[in-house]
């Protein structure tokens, strides 16, 4: 059953029907659009339009609709383009001629837009508790390792002392900043376009304020044309979750290459890794691995719907089919991958000893420079003085540590005794006790900040 074919007399090409039917992959969306039909029934009895009992059969036959599609009983057919063609079509089998009055005043431009929009906040909700999860997780293991130094790293080169604890942390950051991103587009997702027809609007005097509200949406979308095109929602949650997934990915870069022998800085859990189909003692971190290469599938989905909607002329489009699998793919990518995120983390194994045995003097380079600072000599001039000590070691063949005191007075004479004092790795990390620094005491208190926002999600 089409829902469109009275001035037709052709059949439809058997080729172009297969490419445009969308049933086999938005009957995802049945709970958002029986929800939205139910609602929309309700309010064409109130407005009149049909009567109670019709009313009473809609609503009745919807739930049973609902329930076969719970039950894995539904069973499409040929002729069901998409789920709204479906459900109808069932509907129809089940309460008789009454159904064709569900569709008055109604397209399946502004019923779909709908649907999206219902499904997508459903699934907004599930993937932030994921999101706050993951953010627990590094809370976790951050309190675990709090007090391990490691080398921080710029440009993937040595750069200065940090806490362990720390740099875990600035993930948890970097996802606070995407739950709070959440929220905001949440607000944008809660926008109800049911009621707006094809275009035009609706010529029955239907409440949209009211279908609004029984629908949770927030308000009704403003002009009735934008209302069946606007998909800024979709790209706006595309956006979100491709930053989202670069994150994820640089997380899982740094710990792919620390969980190497060569670094041996972390191990991660067979729980999470693989072996080798040839070399017997290989364990590879294929979890992170995957959550760095589904970048590439994510941000391409993003960048793809962009593509789709940047020639589209006014109003509803066929194009606009594209949004779903794009949509569909990225929550099921992410629902699988945050929750392996925070396995990887919870069941990560940090080692001290390796970290330690990895930290070289050049990383206290800058202690040395603050040293000269704090005895009055001006930072740029502190800054090429220590380069010429570090130069000197290197030549000497020696630690900043093992270079001679006489050198360091030979550069300058502000360099007295108490120098090896400024070349202590724990010294360094705890001197950088500002808000955000990597000082214990000031991760102890990022960490109590980071729980406060998580209470409060």
């Amino acid at each position: 059953m089409t829902l469109w074919g009275g001035r037709f007399t052709e059949e439809m090409d058997a080729l172009l029907k297969q490419f445009g039917d969308s049933m086999t992959f938005d009957q995802r969306l049945y709970a958002a659009d029986i929800r939205g039909s139910i609602v929309y029934a309700a309010e064409l009895g109130r407005a009149g339009l049909i009567t109670e009992k019709e009313c009473d059969q809609l609503l009745r036959g919807l739930e049973q609709v609902k329930a076969e599609f719970d039950a894995g009983t539904f069973q499409i057919q040929p002729g069901d383009e998409d789920i709204h063609t479906a459900v109808e079509r069932r509907l129809g089998e089940l309460i008789g001629p009454a159904a064709g009055k569900l569709h008055t005043g109604r397209s399946r431009n502004d019923q779909v837009a709908t649907d999206l929009r219902l499904y997508l906040l459903d699934e907004i909700a599930a993937l932030r508790e994921a999101l706050v999860d993951t953010q627990a997780a590094m809370i976790e293991k951050a309190e675990d390792y709090l007090d391990v130094i490691m080398p921080g790293y710029t440009h993937v080169q040595q750069a200065q002392p940090v806490l362990f604890s720390h740099w875990l942390m600035s993930f948890f950051w970097k996802l606070q900043r995407d739950s709070e991103r959440l929220v905001d587009l949440t607000k944008r997702v809660r926008l109800c376009p049911l009621g707006s027809g094809a275009l035009a609007g609706n010529p029955f005097g239907i409440d949209r304020q009211a279908l609004a509200a029984c629908l949770g949406f927030t308000t009704v979308a403003q002009n009735s044309i934008d209302a069946v095109s606007d998909r800024d929602f979709v790209v706006e949650f595309l956006a979100w979750a491709a930053l989202v997934q670069v994150h994820l990915s640089q997380l899982a870069e740094d710990l792919v290459i620390w969980a190497s022998r060569e670094f041996g800085f972390v191990q991660v859990a067979e729980s999470y890794s693989t072996g080798s189909s040839i070399m017997p003692q290989k364990k590879n971190p294929d979890s992170l691995e995957l959550m760095r290469g589904k970048t590439g599938r994510v941000t391409g989905h993003l960048s793809g719907l962009l593509t789709a909607l940047k020639g589209l002329p006014s109003s509803y489009d066929k194009d606009l089919q594209e949004d779903k699998e794009a949509l569909f793919d990225v929550i099921d990518t992410l629902k699988m991958e945050l929750p392996i995120a925070a396995g990887v983390i919870r069941t990560l194994t940090a080692n001290a000893d390796r970290m330690a045995e990895a930290l070289d003097d050049g990383l206290l380079a800058t202690d040395l420079t603050d040293y000269l600072v704090r005895k009055g000599v001006p930072f740029r001039e502190s800054h090429s003085l220590v380069g010429q000590a570090v130069r000197q070691a290197e030549e000497l063949g020696v630690s900043l540590k093992e270079l001679g005191l006489t050198n360091y007075q030979a550069i300058h004479p502000a360099f007295t005794e108490d120098v090896y004092k400024a070349l202590d790795f724990r010294r360094s990390v705890e001197a950088r006790d500002t808000e955000g620094g990597t000082a214990p005491k000031a991760v102890r208190a990022q960490i109590e900040r980071a729980k406060a926002l998580i209470a409060q999600s």
